[in-house]
């Protein structure tokens, strides 16, 4: 559960970061280059950020596999995002040397959620367990309940 844990923290905080750069700094870039750069590094955050967050679904719905994949994940933010905007920022071209380690990363962790998504879909080929519930029980296998429907009687 710790995992977890970390990853709603670091996830939280990670999106609160790209949201700021996205509403407070990018506004201000004058530069169109700057400013693609800055877009390019916003656009591969959020897109990992949420990739952590589904790692959470992925475990929840019975993979193991998927638990390394946010570190993955926040380490190419760290490496590939933090490079670019640092570059935006005008440190030296090597730092922009650091970018491809960062997609490593980020390709780690597709890799490590695309096993586990192999392992789920394994574990639905396989039907129900003993007790009768769904491999994958979650409530994404229920139907949806409306607010019509708590409100109703019995």
């Amino acid at each position: 559960m710790r995992a977890v844990g970390s990853t709603a923290f670091f996830g939280a905080v990670s999106g609160f970061l790209c949201v700021a750069v996205g509403a407070f700094w990018e506004p201000l870039i004058q530069d169109q280059a700057v400013r693609n750069l800055v877009d390019t590094a916003a656009r591969y955050h959020i897109m990992h950020t949420m990739a952590a967050f589904a790692s959470v679904s992925f475990r929840n719905w019975g993979s193991e596999r998927a638990r390394l994949a946010p570190a993955f994940f926040f380490a190419g933010i760290l490496v590939y995002c933090g490079s670019t905007y640092l570059k935006a920022l005008g440190a030296p071209i090597p730092i922009m040397g650091f970018a491809p380690l960062g997609g490593f990363l980020f390709l780690t962790g597709w890799g490590l959620m695309a096993w586990a998504g192999l392992e789920l879909f394994s574990q639905s080929l396989r039907g129900a367990r003993s007790d009768g519930e769904p491999v994958l029980a979650s409530s994404a296998n229920r139907p949806l309940e409306t607010a019509a429907d708590r409100s109703r009687p019995g």
